[in-house]
């Protein structure tokens, strides 16, 4: 089994080295993470690779909401996809479904050929299949590297067993890499339950607005933000570290 690796859903370049000083092997550079991730701006994703050392992925996904694009929000996501190629990132986050709960085939194969020799990882559309095992099959045929899923539940340890029967299925043949709700005291119980070696956590930690200033019935306004924990991504990467270690030792 390869070594485990930390991907994290990181909002901002702050976040982003945040992940990297805990530990991460790649980021997944996102906005609105509260919406459950969209596309961050031109500006985000050169400043973040300018400064960041591992791996940058960045997500593809024009609006929140579902994931049946029409040909204008495929159009931006096809222009995204070349920014970030022009920036020099190491790969992108992508999925289309059509209306029936599938893998939207035709759309996504225009993804992954804009992605070039960009990695490609198939979101958590991937959730919102109607079949997960024919998903799956679909994402390989396609040629993605990786799927990130909370094998359809709210979060990943609901879905240890469907994420079992995911890594089963793909037999090598794709990353499944689970995702939602995993935190530094589960991860290690959900690495044996499942048995994939890649995880996908943001780590974040609510942070105070610096403002003194306070304008009265506008206190949404003066909301801190949501930024990656360094800390909590460390204990997380030890916890696979430990683990990978008692497995590795106590192989015959």
């Amino acid at each position: 089994m390869p070594a485990p690796l930390l991907e994290v859903a990181a909002n901002s370049v702050a976040s982003a080295l945040a992940a990297q000083e805990g530990g991460a092997g790649r980021v997944e550079l996102c906005a609105a993470l509260e919406l459950g991730g969209v596309t961050p701006s031109y500006a985000e994703i050169a400043t973040t690779r300018d400064r960041l050392a591992i791996p940058l992925y960045v997500l593809i996904r024009p609006r929140a909401g579902d994931f049946l694009y029409n040909d204008f929000e495929c159009e931006v996501m096809l222009r995204d996809i070349e920014a970030c190629a022009a920036l020099g990132c190491d790969g992108v986050v992508i999925g289309a479904l059509d209306v029936e709960g599938r893998v939207d085939q035709a759309r996504s194969q225009a993804l992954v050929s804009a992605a070039g020799r960009m990695g490609v990882t198939f979101h958590r559309a991937f959730d919102m299949v109607a079949d997960q095992a024919q998903a799956l099959e679909a994402v390989i045929g396609l040629g993605f590297e990786r799927v990130l899923s909370s094998g359809g539940q709210a979060s990943a340890v609901e879905a240890a067993v469907q994420l079992r029967a995911l890594v089963a299925q793909a037999a090598g043949r794709v990353v499944v890499m689970p995702g939602a709700g995993i935190h530094a005291r589960n991860i290690a119980a959900l690495a044996r339950a499942t048995g994939a070696w890649e995880f996908h956590a943001s780590a974040k930690r609510a942070l105070p607005s610096g403002m003194r200033h306070r304008q009265s019935g506008l206190d949404k306004m003066a909301t801190g933000e949501w930024r990656t924990d360094a800390a909590e991504v460390r204990a997380m990467v030890s916890a696979l570290q430990a683990l990978a270690t008692h497995e590795t030792t106590s192989s015959p």
